[in-house]
């Protein structure tokens, strides 16, 4: 069994800063996003809204029409951009000025768009760090770029499968052990930085301890927090670029886990109240609030 590491709120204040005088939207840090899809432009949506809201300087989006119009609607502030129609690489253009990418939220690998796959394969071989949640998970094992993936559990018994790895035994899901074990061994496969979502969230680079964060709610069990969750983790990417991934990954899960405890009105004694995703990106800005106090 691998060391664990329990994070807490201290250790999320140290990746976490308030802007200086002489900080621009740049320096903040850029995010740029390849999300959504006609089918699930709300993913979009909720991942731009969690890096505006985590404190990104900057926000792009690339996708599809119908998406950017969605991500328009809510966020104006975003620069968005249509994905390109050629038929490979040079017809394509350069990628979109980004210090991280957030791809794969509000995709199907096996419906995604062909000019999609084209850019997430062309932005999985760069050298800007990549959160690689949902739709573009099966495009990780031929990544070469530094690497934050998001994985549930199916989606994470699937990247084992890929990577080449054993399928995990029926009960090592409920063994924090063996999925520590699990966790940091599909990271060291990946070369990159893995957080596998749960009650208790598991984070593990290539190399180093298993950090654990439990800093949520059962309430945030629904529909486009991981979403949000993977637009927080670009905007703490893009803003700390000397930082640990694997440092980054937890701090983001926390600050998310939190949002989702403010949303929710959980607390002692409390049993809270449901919330949607956009009551947990909501709550994200009091959270870095009192991180800087």
């Amino acid at each position: 069994m691998p060391q664990l590491r329990e994070w807490s709120r201290d250790d999320t204040r140290r990746l976490v800063r308030a802007p200086r005088p002489d900080d621009d939207k740049y320096r903040r840090g850029a995010v740029a996003l390849c999300t959504g899809s006609d089918a699930y432009p709300g993913a979009a949506v909720l991942g731009v809204e969690g890096a505006w809201r985590a404190g990104a300087g900057f926000v792009r989006h690339l996708g599809v029409r119908r998406v950017g119009d969605a991500v328009l609607a809510r966020r104006p502030e975003t620069v968005v951009e249509l994905l390109p129609e050629g038929d490979d690489d040079e017809s394509a253009g350069a990628l979109p000025r980004a210090s991280a990418w957030v791809v794969g939220s509000g995709m199907d690998a096996s419906q995604r768009d062909p000019a999609a796959t084209r850019v997430l394969r062309r932005i999985l071989s760069g050298t800007v760090p990549v959160v690689v949640d949902a739709g573009a998970l099966d495009l990780l094992a031929d990544a070469s770029a530094p690497v934050l993936a998001t994985p549930h559990d199916r989606e994470f018994a699937r990247l084992r499968d890929a990577l080449g790895l054993r399928a995990l035994a029926a009960g090592d899901g409920a063994d924090e052990g063996r999925r520590a074990d699990a966790v940091q061994e599909t990271a060291r496969a990946l070369g990159g930085t893995l957080l596998l979502k749960g009650a208790r969230t598991l984070v593990a680079g290539p190399d180093g301890p298993v950090t654990v964060v439990e800093a949520g709610t059962p309430w945030l069990a629904t529909a486009g927090t991981g979403d949000v969750l993977a637009g927080v983790l670009g905007a703490l990417l893009a803003a700390a670029p000397g930082a640990s991934p694997a440092d980054v990954a937890a701090a983001g899960a926390w600050i998310h886990g939190r949002a989702g405890r403010s949303a929710s009105r959980t607390g002692p004694g409390a049993a809270g109240r449901p919330i949607v995703a956009l009551d947990v990106a909501e709550a994200i800005p009091a959270v870095v609030e009192d991180l800087l106090t």
